[in-house]
């Protein structure tokens, strides 16, 4: 039995053999139903797209303010990152702290680390010390929390609304937008295939030398 063509379930351990998809196809481990690995030929491209488009509405969520809040006659605006300072300078450092890291930090690392690894790629070459960026985005990922921080801002504005003028800005938008690229770009990375696109530039690499 070849070696190369056995697997192992990732939730109940049963050994498997692998089998050829179809594009768009799934195989899942016939003990439990865990899905094992899918056929997604376009996948590591449109993942390039979508964490490149998640980098750039990044940018701009953090460049522009949220919204503006209009209360008797005095004007406010505020930025993600200002929200993180003001809770510091109001005495709170550790909620600060985790408001920069859960919704700054993270994504932005996050980012970085899909297309550190998936750039160069698609140029068939390897960036150094890719296996450690894969391990970063694994990290992370959990701490990653735009999707809390939107449904937190929604409800807040929900209830500022009726006590100001509440005026979503660019920013808003923005965040809203990053948040469906974010979950697009880590839904089309397909682990399999980018792993073997690496033994296939490593083998040719190998023939070059």
């Amino acid at each position: 039995m070849d070696s190369k063509a056995l697997l192992v379930c990732d939730q109940c351990d049963l050994l498997l053999r692998e089998v050829q998809l179809e594009p768009g196809g799934k195989a899942l481990c016939s003990r439990c139903g865990n899905v094992l690995y899918r056929c997604q030929p376009d996948g590591l491209r449109l993942s390039l797209i979508f964490s490149l488009t998640a980098a750039a509405l990044f940018l701009i969520s953090n460049a522009f303010p949220i919204v503006t809040i209009d209360s008797q006659g005095l004007t406010n605006s505020t930025t993600l990152l200002d929200a993180a300072e003001r809770l510091f300078d109001d005495g709170i450092p550790s909620i600060a702290a985790l408001v920069f890291a859960t919704t700054f930090l993270m994504p932005a690392l996050e980012i970085m680390a899909m297309i550190y690894l998936l750039l160069p790629l698609h140029f068939e070459k390897l960036p150094p010390g890719f296996s450690v960026a894969f391990r970063l985005i694994h990290f992370v990922k959990p701490w990653a929390m735009i999707e809390v921080f939107m449904l937190g801002l929604l409800v807040t504005i929900s209830k500022l609304s009726a006590l100001a003028s509440v005026v979503p800005n660019i920013a808003l938008g923005s965040f809203i937008l990053l948040m469906f690229s974010v979950t697009a770009a880590a839904a089309n990375f397909d682990r399999r295939g980018y792993w073997e696109r690496v033994d296939g530039i490593k083998k040719l690499q190998g023939q070059l030398c």
